[in-house]
């Protein structure tokens, strides 16, 4: 096992909303003897600005995160969909920049989304958890077309004691958040979430799960009007065992 520190990079929802997905991912590291920090000062990637258009807001939030995590040895971060915009889009935010573009690529060689770190750098696909239950997941755009992550996620899943994972139908096809779409086209996202948890509901899971809280924040918040009883929980819950967890 490497013997990086990690420094984490919590996702502003996470932070600001669902604390315990950050909680969880510590209680797995710490489980595994894995050290890590945590950078204060850290705040939005800047994935909203630019998702929006705005690229001089979004670089300001690049140049930040750069400057705090550039000596860190290795960033983790419990979202995939933070990750690809540093990874493949803090370069273009600097492309007229040499030494800014430089930075920023170097920054994302190193930021990984959590499952990906633990199965593909550390090559752990036993974390050491217990979790009773029946669980579907849900592959969220960014970590899986934009990452190639989905197959990390059901390694570790697949070794946890106790846990049946039933895949669902479509399990690629976007819940309809996308950030700003859901707000911008609530229609559209609306029947694109209630497809979702129908394709949820049929494998008659008692939980559905995935790595990104952006996509479960949307799932949980149609399920609950909807009045469906299904649990959601993020990956990183899952992995650390906490069987009366919630988002």
């Amino acid at each position: 096992m490497s013997g990086e520190t990690v420094s984490l990079f919590i996702q502003c929802l996470v932070d600001s909303m669902f604390p315990e997905t950050g909680e969880a991912m510590i209680t797995v590291f710490d489980r595994l003897g894995i050290p890590y920090d945590y950078p204060v000062g850290q705040t939005c990637c800047g994935q909203p600005a630019y998702n929006s258009g705005y690229q001089r807001d979004a670089a300001a939030a690049a140049k930040h995160f750069i400057d705090l995590f550039e000596n860190a040895e290795v960033i983790v971060c419990p979202s995939g969909s933070c990750v690809h915009m540093v990874r493949h889009h803090y370069p273009d935010l600097f492309a007229d920049d040499p030494a800014m573009y430089s930075r920023a690529l170097a920054i994302g060689a190193k930021t990984y989304e959590f499952t990906q770190y633990l199965v593909d750098e550390l090559g752990i696909d036993d974390v050491g958890a217990e979790f009773s239950g029946t669980v579907t997941y849900h592959d969220s755009c960014h970590l899986s077309r934009g990452l190639g992550i989905a197959e990390q996620p059901r390694t570790l899943m697949g070794n946890i004691q106790g846990l049946e994972l039933i895949e669902m139908k479509d399990s690629d096809t976007c819940c309809g958040f996308g950030g700003t779409f859901s707000v911008n086209y609530p229609e559209i996202s609306t029947a694109m979430a209630d497809e979702k948890i129908d394709n949820i509901l049929a494998t008659k899971a008692n939980i559905v799960t995935g790595c990104d809280i952006s996509c479960l924040m949307n799932i949980l918040g149609r399920i609950s009007r909807r009045g469906e009883d299904v649990q959601v929980l993020h990956i990183a819950q899952i992995l650390a065992g906490d069987q009366g967890g919630r988002l």
